[in-house]
């Protein structure tokens, strides 16, 4: 992921991506009715247009998952970020190394515990979320165009509100 570290600048738009390879999908009516099919249809375009945001910059979701989650809940060792994210130890692994190896990520000894160590973001990881919180601004704009600020919100509330409802 070292186009973190330098990152790609790819004319400032987002890619067009309303043809997603399901150019004959033509559901029933009752389906597209349905709660639970409009807002997985509405996720599998976001996670689209976040994938391919993401992508201008060499970066996946995971990767803006656990320098955000750095970020905002600080240093973890790579067992309590796995936990923390629901990411597969071997995967969280993969993640760290390249992280650690692009600079963004530092492992130091665990002021707590001195037998171990924890992950913190580095200044250079602090950029590179910077640019990436870019990338999902505008995925998440590109999204939500349709709608106005007061419909956003409103969005926001409803969806919210559905999670806590468990």
């Amino acid at each position: 992921m070292s186009s973190l570290v330098t990152p790609t600048v790819i004319l400032g738009i987002m890619p067009d991506l309303t043809d997603d390879g399901h150019g004959d999908y033509d559901p029933p009516e009752r389906l597209r009715r349905l709660p639970t099919w409009l807002t997985a249809e509405v996720a599998r375009r976001g996670r689209r247009l976040v994938s391919a945001s993401l992508a201008q910059d060499g970066a996946h979701r995971q990767h803006f998952t656990v320098l955000t989650s750095l970020s905002e809940q600080g240093p973890a060792s790579q067992a309590e970020l796995g936990r923390r994210l629901s990411i597969d130890g071997s995967d969280m692994h993969a993640l760290l190394a390249e992280f650690e190896r692009d600079g963004l990520v530092a492992r130091v000894r665990d002021q707590q515990d001195r037998r171990r160590n924890v992950v913190t973001l580095t200044p250079a990881g602090q950029t590179a979320l910077a640019r990436l919180d870019e990338r999902i601004d505008a995925a998440q704009e590109a999204l939500l165009e349709p709608l106005t600020a007061a419909e956003r919100q409103e969005l926001s509330r409803l969806l919210q509100k559905l999670l806590q409802n468990r």
